[in-house]
Formats: structure tokens, sequence, C-alpha cells
């Protein structure tokens, strides 16, 4: 059974950090591109930034550039966000998913960050940024 387990969120203060991680279980994260999106509340989900298999590439979106690494270890089947500088506007849910579909997150930019390109989904983790 493909699956795929998010942790390491919480509430943290402005300015701090977190390390998420998106673990897969049933299938290698090898030949798959993984994406981390986020859903705030009454907002729709948004793309935040994918790291693909192939290359190892990423990408990020304009809003967390800078401040968000994605990192993959194959050995762990496991992806990383690290998120540093965290906002209040960071605040939401953050989910990891996996695509066999994408093949490069550098050539494919923006494309990335559409759910719809993305076929299995982990149950989400909370972020709290708030003094």
């Amino acid at each position: 059974q493909v699956q795929l387990v998010e942790s390491g969120g919480g509430l943290v203060q402005p300015g701090g950090s977190l390390r998420l991680s998106c673990a897969a279980s049933g299938f290698t994260l090898d030949y798959d591109a993984i994406g981390w999106f986020r859903q705030a509340p009454g907002k729709e989900r948004e793309g935040v930034s994918c790291i693909s298999s192939s290359d190892g590439s990423t990408y990020y979106a304009d809003s967390v550039k800078g401040r968000f690494t994605i990192s993959r270890d194959n050995a762990k089947n496991t992806v990383y966000l690290q998120m540093n500088n965290l906002k209040p506007e960071d605040t939401a849910v953050y989910y990891c998913a996996a695509s066999n579909r994408i093949t490069s997150a550098q050539a494919m930019g923006v494309i990335t960050m559409i759910a719809g390109w993305y076929d299995y989904w982990g149950q989400g983790t909370q972020v709290t940024v708030s003094s």
C-alpha cells in the first residue's frame, strides 16, 4: 500500500525554524518527484516546493524562496522541507505528495506547483507560526 506520512509540524515563533519530513512506504522515492503543498484555513492549497528524482533539481514558490530548502535522502526514503525565518503567513497544514510524471523540477518549474500533477498524498502536518 502506497503511503506518505508527514511529520515535524508544530508551533513556532516568527523567525523560527522547523524541519518537516515526508516518509514513504509501499514504494521507493527514487522514481518519484516529491512536492510540498500547504493549505491555510479558508484558502486554496498552494504549492511550496518540489524536488525531482531524475536530476535532483528543485523548484520553490516565490513566497518561500530563500527561506525554505527541500532535500531528499533516498536511503531513508524520506524527503525533508527545512523552513527557516518562518512568518505568520506560513501557518497552514503542510502536505507532501508524489508524482511519477514530473521529470525535472527545474525544467517544469511552476507546473510542479499544480496539485493535479501528483498522484499520492500524505495526511498533512500542522505548522503554526505565532508569538
